[in-house]
């Protein structure tokens, strides 16, 4: 599979990791939007929202465990946003489910 982030789970492509366990990876955005910015990735290939159905919704279930988690672990104790992408209109650039974990700032509440 041509997957950038599966090439990341892999290790094939380096990241920084915040967090790991059977079925999710965390790791660091590389162009954060502010200053926490961790992407949570399911390491089944999942293309995107659409792509969850009832055989795999367990793993989305599990990275919404994981989230507060990762939040409580950066500091993020007042406050954070987690946002997905489903599709090229929406900013999707890797087609593989993920949810970005922003926070550590005030964030703007309007939408681009």
């Amino acid at each position: 599979m041509n997957c950038l982030f599966c090439k990341i789970i892999a290790g094939d492509i380096p990241s920084n990791k915040v967090y790991e366990d059977e079925t999710v990876y965390a790791f660091r955005d590389i162009a954060p939007q502010a200053p926490t910015h961790i992407l949570v990735v399911p390491k089944a290939h999942i293309a995107d929202c659409n792509g969850v159905t009832a055989e795999n919704s367990g793993v989305v279930a599990h990275i919404f465990e994981v989230i507060p988690q990762i939040a409580k672990a950066e500091g993020l104790e007042t406050g954070y946003r987690v946002v997905s992408n489903c599709g090229e209109d929406a900013g999707q650039t890797v087609q593989h489910l993920h949810f970005h974990i922003l926070g550590g700032k005030k964030l703007a509440i309007e939408m681009a």
